[in-house]
């Protein structure tokens, strides 16, 4: 299985902190989330990319809506892609250079606060 690290995230509200799966390996970052049928509300997945970059997702074999969360350099969320359409082709872009995408189960952000400038904290390598 793949490496579980927390990710907080300080909203208005105060802390919220995941159990996220990490996709290291171009292989893990490509299947992601795909053909999972569930994902718990504390659970989530994160994508870090070093050096920061231009991200693109779809949601090819992928069974259930994520919010997706694009998180800055600064670690501070870029920019949120909310409630993504299961199996869609369409490409869902960062818009910007980021550090990292943690995914999450479709809705959470919202029912969380989360919002853009919100600072992401999680163990780097």
């Amino acid at each position: 299985g793949l490496e579980i690290i927390p990710v907080t995230i300080t909203t208005a509200r105060g802390p919220r902190t995941f159990r996220a799966e990490v996709a290291h390996t171009p292989q893990q970052q490509a299947r992601g989330l795909m053909f999972r049928a569930t994902l718990a509300p504390d659970a989530g997945m994160i994508f870090p990319m070093s050096p920061p970059r231009y991200a693109s997702f779809w949601m090819k074999n992928t069974v259930i809506p994520l919010d997706m969360i694009f998180i800055r350099a600064d670690g501070r969320i870029a920019r949120i892609a909310a409630e993504t359409t299961p199996f869609s082709l369409l490409p869902v872009d960062s818009g910007e250079p980021v550090a990292a995408v943690l995914e999450l189960a479709g809705g959470r952000a919202a029912q969380l606060g989360l919002a853009g400038g919100d600072k992401v904290v999680w163990k780097r390598r």
